[in-house]
Order: structure tokens, then sequence, then C-alpha cells
């Protein structure tokens, strides 16, 4: 079993920087290795939306429009980490992030942005943006 364990959140001015990882849990039986990894936000009051993704090989990343630019995705199989690396951050980028993950032994480049695409959450970390 999978385990996600999200860190890296915090408060922020506009403006700033922060970075989220994304681990597999020493609890977990399964590392990332073949897995699509995603990160997901959701503001109070608003739907989940997708931030950005990156295939399991890691040559394939997405981002949504609103984060193209500010935000990066990487990850270290080594380390069994997923990044997500935030710049210039925006009182709207205020939400709790969450990372995903899905297992895609066959789709090394597959990076998709649908949440029903993941089958495995980490439990969120909050990420402020304010003066």
């Amino acid at each position: 079993q999978l385990q996600l364990v999200e860190s890296g959140g915090g408060l922020v001015q506009p403006g700033g920087s922060l970075k989220l990882s994304c681990a597999a849990s020493a609890a977990s039986t399964f590392t990332l290795e073949y897995h699509a990894v995603g990160w997901f936000r959701q503001a109070p009051g608003k739907e989940r939306e997708a931030v950005s993704c990156v295939s399991s090989s890691g040559g394939s990343t997405n981002y949504a429009d609103s984060v193209k630019g500010r935000f990066t995705i990487s990850r270290d199989n080594a380390k069994n980490t997923v990044y997500l690396q935030m710049n210039s951050l925006k009182p709207e980028d205020t939400a709790v992030y969450y990372c995903a993950a899905e297992f895609w032994p066959d789709g090394p480049e597959v990076a998709p942005m649908a949440a029903g695409s993941f089958s495995t959450w980490g439990q969120g970390t909050q990420v402020t943006v304010s003066t």
C-alpha cells in the first residue's frame, strides 16, 4: 500500500516562495516508482483544482494556466519524493495542497490533470499567501 505525506506548506507574503514535498511514507509498502504524481489544491468554498502533474519518468509535466511560469514540479525517484516549487506566490494561491499518485507502469510519459485519474491521496498541507 502506498501512503503519501505532504510537507512544506506555511504562511508566506505575496511574491514569496515555498517548496512543497510529497513523499511515500515510511509505512508504505510501495514506492513512487512507476507512479504519475499530481498536485491539487482546494480553497475554502471552492472546488478542488489541478495544479500540476509529472509522469513516472519525469519526462512529461503539465500545469494549470494559473500557475504556469511560477510553479515547477519535479521528482527525485532516488529519494521517493515529488516537489512543487512555488514562486511569485499570490493571495489566490492560498489553499490546502494535496498530492496524489497513480500506478502507471505502461505510461511513463502520462501526466494526467484529472483528479479522477488518481487513487492515492495525501492528507494535504496548508499554503497561505498573505501580508
